[in-house]
């Protein structure tokens, strides 16, 4: 009896020491990130037959067990990884929207200064002090779209590399899975009591740090030992074999880089629109937001360079000859280069460029060129639109968006593709090309001069200088307009030899159409191109309606200037629907709101992941209040444990003294 005691008093003390242990466990633990509360499950001995009855033989402890909800930890998961995303995009478009408050508004102001300067032109087109004062602004404002580039290729760069950061400890974590998983299955399995509860912990904990990189699935065998996926499922643990995340140069672009999953066996290509958590974001923020922006940007470089260039080809300079380039050809050898990306696996050796032919029909979009065998087929990557261009051999091919593919080069093979950027390094290549404030072409070089007697409201508008130079030699010239009879037009054209040409016919468009004029006519080379609007009808028998075209260069004549100030408000980009300030102010607006957005995304993240957390933590966390009430509780029973050990010991030692 007092031996049944004795064991009895013994498991209690044991069972009690162990619940001691566990608490204590807890409490330790109570700040240590992923630690799920243990609790020690104890249940009673089987009771031994006595005299017809059961008496009890005391208490054991079964099994140490996390207080574990798998639902809730996996919610936690999915939250922790769209926390890790919305924050990580938060912060590149934080960056972004920075550079572009920054860096815009110098371009923004670069461009206020330069047109004041060339209104000041305009005002006295004779000082060489304004005029340098002009070069000055050009050049400043190139600089500032260069310096909004390079801003970009640092924030690429920052990208990449903090995409190679979390690519590497990634693996990292893979291989630490995997030696958890390897411990694991050397303990006792699931089925069995005594789990390993803390590598269970240290798991899990990997795995909720995995989740901030990536989205995590996981599956477990019935030995506890766990398979690790990534993104759409991409495996990155297979039990005991870890995979590694490995990054490499794009292709055609190196900048571009992709993921792939390497074992010992072999590569696998990961999707990066499927990844989620950080890594996911800066895939999203590089290969969306960002590239956007910066296609936007260049393409305002591209149109100020052509809208100016082309302004400056229409005058005259102080030296009476036609304008040079103000800023870089658009069309320069290697713009036309750099905007074909030729992937390495072509099996083709086809070189090609992209001209620009009109800047008002380019899109801010990236376009992909594949030769399907027999025709080139392009489609629009934001879009998604299919053009066919056509076969090749062609040299030539113009498209619906404002430029033209051209072969220079060797033959394409089946399927071989080329990613077109039309505007391409556009604000990286920009610089000032002239050096010397005389070059500025201020002057026009003719002048339409209507007749006093005229009594229509039509008019002639020089829309197309060719030769500026040119069109002075043709100079003067006339134009007579006659509507005889009514209803019937024709005009005539006078040299400057007095030589009129024989009427030609000619139908009044209506508006806002009008009607363009090659001068001088054919068979001679034109030099310049006028518009006829409206309805100018001298009526026979009265005098036809005149106007006189005349040699207009002075050093006084600032009227080209003029037209290059207008440029300023002009609709240019866009197919004519915005200005330079305009789609600058429509990108930084676009940048701003897209980082507000994501500012309220990751907001919201966070209270879901927080709710999440709290919900696990119900079930996983440590209380302390409770753990002491344990503490006192379990302390009491040891104690008691002892007593009956104690009286057992007493029970015992009477039965000696009797047998004695």
């Amino acid at each position: 009896m007092s031996f049944n005691l004795y064991q009895t008093g013994v498991s209690g003390l044991l069972s009690s020491q162990q619940q001691l242990a566990t608490t204590g466990h807890n409490i330790a633990n109570v700040n240590t990130e992923g630690y799920n509360r243990q609790r020690a499950e104890q249940t009673t001995l089987s009771g031994d037959s006595f005299g017809g009855n059961f008496l009890g033989s005391g208490t054991y402890v079964e099994d140490i067990t996390r207080l574990y909800n798998q639902f809730s930890y996996k919610e936690q998961l999915l939250n922790s990884s769209n926390l890790g995303e919305s924050n990580a995009l938060h912060a590149s478009l934080t960056q972004l929207n920075e550079i572009m408050s920054t860096s815009g508004n110098q371009v923004s102001s670069s461009i206020e200064r330069f047109y004041t300067a060339i209104n000041s032109i305009a005002d006295n087109p004779s000082d060489l002090g304004l005029r340098n004062i002009a070069l000055t602004q050009a050049g400043i404002l190139a600089s500032d779209l260069q310096s909004i580039s390079k801003n970009f290729d640092q924030l690429e760069n920052s990208t990449n590399n903090e995409i190679n950061q979390v690519a590497s400890k990634i693996t990292e974590i893979s291989y630490e899975l995997a030696k958890i998983n390897e411990s694991i299955l050397h303990n006792k399995g699931f089925g069995a009591a005594g789990q390993p509860n803390d590598l269970l912990d240290k798991r899990d904990q990997l795995i909720s740090e995995l989740s901030q990189f990536t989205s995590v699935n996981t599956v477990s065998d019935q030995n506890g030992v766990m398979t690790v996926m990534i993104g759409s499922g991409a495996t990155l643990v297979a039990g005991l074999t870890p995979l590694g995340v490995n990054v490499l140069a794009g292709d055609p672009d190196p900048n571009k880089t992709t993921l792939e999953i390497v074992g010992a066996n072999g590569s696998v290509a990961l999707s990066q629109k499927t990844l989620g958590g950080q890594l996911g974001a800066k895939f999203t923020f590089r290969d969306n937001y960002l590239d956007q922006t910066r296609r936007d940007i260049d393409r305002l470089a591209m149109a100020i360079s052509e809208t100016l260039n082309a302004s400056q080809a229409d005058g005259l300079d102080l030296n009476q000859i036609q304008g040079a380039n103000l800023f870089t050809d658009i069309n320069s050898p290697t713009l036309m280069a750099a905007r074909v990306l030729t992937p390495t696996g072509n099996a083709g050796n086809l070189t090609a460029e992209v001209s620009i032919s009109d800047i008002s029909l380019v899109p801010a979009d990236e376009f992909q060129i594949t030769f399907d065998g027999a025709n080139y087929q392009m489609r629009n990557m934001t879009t998604g639109t299919v053009d066919n261009l056509g076969a090749p051999g062609s040299g030539t091919y113009t498209t619906a968006y404002g430029f033209e593919f051209v072969e220079t080069g060797g033959a394409p093979s089946a399927n071989d593709s080329f990613v077109i950027r039309p505007t391409e390094n556009s604000a990286a290549l920009i610089e000032a090309q002239i050096t010397d404030g005389a070059a500025i072409a201020a002057a026009t070089p003719v002048a339409i001069r209507p007749s006093d007697n005229n009594v229509s409201p039509g008019k002639i508008e020089i829309v197309n200088m060719i030769d500026p130079v040119a069109a002075r030699a043709e100079m003067p010239m006339r134009i007579d307009i006659l509507e005889n009879p009514v209803g019937v037009f024709n005009y005539t054209i006078t040299d400057k030899l007095g030589v009129t040409s024989a009427p030609i016919p000619y139908t009044p468009p209506t508006p806002p159409a009008t009607f363009t004029v090659d001068l001088p006519p054919a068979p001679a080379t034109a030099q310049f191109q006028v518009n006829i609007s409206g309805t100018p009808s001298g009526s026979a028998p009265n005098a036809p309606e005149q106007f006189f075209i005349e040699d207009a260069y002075g050093i006084g004549n600032g009227s080209n200037a003029v037209d290059m100030a207008l440029t300023q408000e002009q609709g240019v980009i866009n197919g004519g629907r915005e200005s330079f300030s305009k789609s600058l102010g429509v990108s930084t607006a676009n940048v701003g709101s897209k980082a507000a957005s994501a500012e309220l995304v990751a907001d919201t993240a966070q209270a879901l992941f927080t709710q999440a957390y709290n919900r696990n933590q119900e079930t996983s966390g440590v209380n302390l209040d409770e753990e002491a009430a344990n503490l006192l509780r379990f302390q009491q029973a040891y104690q008691a444990a002892s007593q009956i050990i104690s009286t057992a010991n007493t029970i015992f030692d009477t039965l000696l003294a009797v047998a004695r």
